[in-house]
């Protein structure tokens, strides 16, 4: 008697999945400077990353731009493919709305995740008040609140008086000595070793920060390499030849996203 077996396919519904928007913010409340976040994104086992654009089985490398604009700023996340094509992964929309307050969001690029994918820090304020059963019976009211990032060290690095715009030194063969690439997992593992990011940071229906974003959409990098459309992802690889090979993967859900 013949059993059939069939593969598995661990690959997530979106490309962009591979990718932690949630672990990202985590590491840029965590960091410093942005040099220092460009490194928190890059470490194995801060578990941001598991991106393989091009397909050559080691983990990209993710490469930080500032783009400011007035009172505002649009941290841009990349990575290059090859020596001449670079794809956006996601942007940081940083916007001061008072002396001391600002509001953040990140939002993945639409090559890789689908429309408005806006992730931004979220907290719960429990308010107890008085319920109709009677004087002593009470109810819990939470409400989720929108986070002031004005303390967070990467946002007072960014306003501080002798900030200098960052671009990452950084490109496609020139690496920093620390990096070592490893291979990437399958997306359900990965999936699982993100979910501690998940806890603070919450997916949204609008975009705060528009003013920083209009002068970075000219700037916007997209990968002929990488494109995506609605069954997956497409990839095309181009041989030295100039010949071209073009692969479909078909995408599989994977339960319990967000």
């Amino acid at each position: 008697m013949a059993t059939a077996f069939s593969q598995v396919d661990n690959r997530p519904v979106n490309t962009g999945d591979d990718f932690s928007l949630e672990g990202a913010l985590a590491m840029f409340k965590k960091a410093n400077s942005l040099e220092e976040f460009e490194k928190l994104l890059n470490e194995e086992n801060n578990n941001v990353n598991n991106l393989d654009l091009n397909n050559d089985d080691d983990i990209d490398y993710i490469v930080v731009e500032d783009i400011k604009e007035g009172d505002s700023h649009i941290i841009v996340l990349s990575t290059y493919l090859n020596e001449k094509e670079k794809q956006d992964i996601a942007t940081i929309g940083i916007e001061k709305t008072g002396e001391n307050q600002a509001l953040l969001q990140i939002e993945g690029d639409t090559d890789l995740y689908p429309e408005n994918t806006i992730i931004e820090p979220t907290e719960e304020k429990e308010t107890v008040k008085s319920a109709k059963g009677g004087p002593n019976t009470f109810e819990t009211d939470v409400q989720v609140v929108t986070v002031n990032v004005w303390l967070w060290p990467s946002v007072r690095f960014l306003y501080g008086p002798r900030y200098v715009v960052w671009v990452s030194p950084y490109r496609w063969g020139y690496y920093p000595r620390w990096w070592r690439p490893w291979r990437p997992i399958a997306h359900p593992v990965f999936y699982a070793h993100c979910a501690p990011h998940r806890v603070y940071y919450r997916p949204v229906a609008s975009r705060r920060v528009v003013v920083a974003r209009r002068a970075y959409a000219p700037r916007r990098h997209s990968s002929t390499l990488v494109v995506h459309n609605r069954r997956g992802t497409t990839v095309v690889h181009k041989n030295r030849r100039g010949s071209v090979k073009v692969v479909k993967t078909r995408r599989t859900p994977v339960r319990g996203r967000r």
